[in-house]
């Protein structure tokens, strides 16, 4: 399974360093959370950010859009160095659309679905995805708890990729920590979003990657 530390508990004035660290401890990925004040209360990050992490790391941006009409900044994102766009199952009107949007810039095209969303209606869609993703927290803010009913849907979503035979990965945000990441890669999850366990206040990035990845294999 792999692991994208989010940046949205990073120390900005260290941000090079703290990337390097994640990088260091074996990150698979960088998980960026952009959000508009509108979808989730916060304001967070843009164009300039994604420039900024893609200066200083090879690893795949994961941008994790949490914005209404997510696609007046498909393009901007796309050029600024993101590998892969999720927009919100709740926040867009036309999802046939805006994946095709998406897949004209060729980018990894990723739905995401908050945990009152019933998981059943992502399936119509997995077929057109590189990725779903399972908030296991209510979105916006960092160092929630994660919710238990999130395990349910990642099973859900696993037995119907199988039976659509797809190769859709899972990426599963919120509350990851070393007590829920074998939970979660056991229910069928390819990708965790991991925050507050390796970006914050005395946190050692490289330490919370080995020590999530050292979780997976015992």
């Amino acid at each position: 399974m792999l692991i994208y530390p989010s940046i949205l508990t990073l120390d900005f004035s260290q941000l090079e360093s703290q990337i390097k660290a994640a990088v260091a401890g074996g990150a698979d990925g960088i998980h960026v959370d952009v959000m508009d004040g509108q979808f989730v209360p916060q304001i967070t990050f843009g164009t300039p950010i994604i420039k900024a992490i893609n200066s200083v790391t090879n690893l795949p941006l994961d941008i994790h859009m949490m914005v209404i009409e997510p696609d007046r900044f498909f393009a901007d994102f796309a050029d600024a160095g993101a590998k892969s766009i999720t927009v919100h199952f709740e926040a867009v009107e036309d999802i046939e659309q805006t994946l095709a949007k998406l897949d004209s810039l060729g980018v990894n095209k990723s739905l995401a679905l908050n945990p009152q969303t019933e998981i059943e209606k992502s399936f119509p869609y997995l077929a057109q995805l590189e990725q779903i993703l399972i908030m296991s927290v209510n979105p916006g803010y960092g160092g929630q708890s994660f919710i238990e009913s999130s395990l349910q849907k990642i099973d859900q979503v696993k037995n119907q990729i199988v039976k659509q035979g797809l190769s859709t990965n899972i990426q599963v945000d919120g509350g990851i920590n070393r007590e829920t990441i074998s939970a979660v890669a056991h229910a069928g999850a390819d990708i965790v979003v991991a925050g507050s366990v390796v970006f914050g206040p005395n946190k050692n990035p490289t330490e919370g990657i080995q020590l999530l990845k050292k979780n997976l294999e015992s």
